[in-house]
C-alpha cells in the first residue's frame, strides 16, 4: 500500500517565496497546500486536515499570530511552525504563547526547515509513514473500529460511548509514546480543568477494563504527564 504523503498548509504573503517553498516541499514528497492570507489559509484549514503549518507572521488581512490562535481553539495537536523576518525575542516569545512548536527566521535553508519539520513530526507521532486519519487499529488481539465504535476479539465485542473511542483512538495513535494529559482533555473534552481531568481518570479505568482480555496490553499512568498505551510482543 502506497504510503500517505504527510499534508502540509503553507502560508506565505510572499508569492516568490511561497511557490519556491512550496516546490521544494513537493519534491521531498510533502503534499503542500499554499495559502497567500490569513483569511484564505484559515478558509483551507476549516475544510481540510493537516498534518504540520507553516505560518508567515507577517500577513494581510489575518496574521499569523492570529491564524494560530484560531487553529488551537479547534485543534491542539497539529504542529505549528513561524516563518518570519523578525528576530525579536518578543515575537518568538508571542509565538510560543498561542501554540508554536517551532520558529525559523529568514532567510533559512530547506535543508534547516525539513530537518527541524521531521523532528516536530517525530515528535508528534506523525512520521511519513503514520495515518493520523486511520480508522482502525489493532491492538494486541483486540480491534478498534473508531468509525463503528466498536473494541473486538475472537470471543467479545465491545461497545463503546463517542468519549471512550475518540480518547482510545488517541491513545492508539500515540501507542508506547506519551499523551500527554492536556492534550487528550484539551481533544476530547475542549477542556483541561480539574473535573473534566477527573472524568478522564474514569474513563481511562473503562478503557483499562476493556483492554484487559489480552494481558500485553497496558495503560500506563505517567506521573504528572500523561499516559502511554504499551503493546508487548506476545510470548
Amino acid at each position: 500500500m502506497k504510503e500517505k504523503k504527510i499534508k502540509i498548509l503553507l502560508v506565505e504573503d510572499d508569492p516568490n517565496l511561497g511557490m519556491i517553498l512550496k516546490e521544494s516541499l513537493e519534491l521531498r514528497d510533502y503534499s503542500v497546500e499554499l495559502h497567500k492570507d490569513g483569511e484564505s489559509a484559515w478558509a483551507g484549514y476549516s475544510k481540510g486536515s493537516y498534518d504540520l503549518c507553516l505560518l508567515d507572521v507577517m500577513m494581510p488581512k489575518k496574521d499569523g499570530f492570529t491564524l494560530a490562535a484560531d487553529i488551537r481553539k479547534v485543534d491542539t495537536v497539529v504542529p505549528i511552525i513561524f516563518l518570519t523576518a523578525k528576530s525579536l525575542k518578543e515575537d518568538k516569545i508571542e509565538g510560543f504563547k498561542v501554540g508554536a512548536d517551532d520558529y525559523m527566521t529568514k532567510p533559512f535553508s530547506m535543508e534547516e526547515l525539513e530537518l527541524r519539520m521531521e523532528a516536530i513530526l517525530r515528535r508528534s507521532n506523525k512520521s511519513s509513514n503514520t495515518n493520523t486519519d486511520q480508522k482502525v487499529f489493532q491492538i494486541g488481539k483486540l480491534n478498534f473500529n473508531y468509525d463503528e465504535r466498536k473494541l473486538t476479539s475472537a470471543a467479545s465485542a465491545q461497545n463503546l460511548t463517542t468519549k471512550e473511542a475518540d480518547l482510545l483512538k488517541l491513545l492508539c495513535i500515540h501507542q508506547n509514546n506519551i499523551l500527554e494529559r492536556d492534550v487528550a482533555l484539551k481533544s476530547v473534552w475542549n477542556d483541561d480543568n480539574y473535573f473534566t481531568g477527573r472524568s478522564m481518570d474514569v474513563y481511562i479505568t473503562k478503557l483499562r477494563k476493556y483492554l484487559k482480555e489480552d494481558s500485553n496490553i497496558e495503560i500506563i499512568n505517567i506521573h504528572g504527564t500523561g499516559f502511554r498505551l504499551m503493546v508487548k510482543e506476545a510470548s
